[in-house]
């Protein structure tokens, strides 16, 4: 005969209540892992091969975007783990707080209403849907200040060997600031802009993270 075990209806809340306590826990912990500083990249090819390969990293900041006579100010986060990323951007004119997160495959929005949407093309259709659009497939590597690797770039760099200006796709990049982050310079102000957007960022907290 095989035992069968039950737990009391006295012992499901404070169960509950434990397991609870313990996802705190172990979030709190994931969100509060220490961040890393990063190797020496004054050198522009280890910048690119520093950067361009590091799998776990953040930040958090302020995006103004500008199309036509429409624009918004608002927060933007981006997290970046391999080769997922998620990004949230948050601002007024309805829009809510707009979720973009997926990989080299799949780019999904979700609206303020909590509706998924699977974008085919994310920098037209966020443009259809909003008004203004963001450089998503490329945003990651502009943000570190190196050029996306999948296609041909134009650089400009000042006198010290620091990178001012990318130009790639139909979106020229400007990058008016620089500060110190995790030990190195990274982008502290950046603005990248098509025929039809603005886009313009200050980045406020850079965090890397070990594999």
């Amino acid at each position: 005969m095989r035992a069968t075990l039950k737990t009391s209806p006295d012992a499901r809340p404070a169960r509950a209540v434990s397991l609870a306590l313990a996802a705190l826990v172990l979030s709190a912990c994931a969100a509060t892992r220490p961040s890393i500083d990063l190797p020496d990249i004054s050198d522009w090819e280890q910048r690119q091969a520093v950067l361009g390969t590091i799998a776990n990293w953040e930040f958090k900041g302020r995006i103004a975007v500008k199309a036509g006579d429409e624009g918004f100010n608002g927060k933007f986060d981006w997290t970046q783990t391999g080769d997922d990323f998620d990004a949230t951007v948050g601002g007024p004119l309805g829009i809510g707080t707009v979720r973009i997160e997926g990989d080299d495959r799949v780019i999904v929005l979700t609206d303020k209403d909590g509706v998924r949407t699977v974008l085919v093309d994310p920098e037209t259709e966020l443009l259809h849907r909003y008004g203004w659009t963001i450089p998503v497939a490329s945003l990651r590597y502009w943000a570190l200040g190196i050029p996306d690797p999948s296609m041909p770039a134009e650089t400009e760099f000042d006198a010290t060997g620091q990178l001012l200006r990318i130009e790639q796709s139909h979106w020229e990049v400007l990058i008016s600031r620089y500060r110190e982050a995790a030990g190195q310079q990274m982008p502290r102000t950046l603005t990248a802009t098509n025929p039809d957007t603005r886009v313009r960022m200050v980045i406020d907290r850079w965090n890397f993270f070990e594999r």
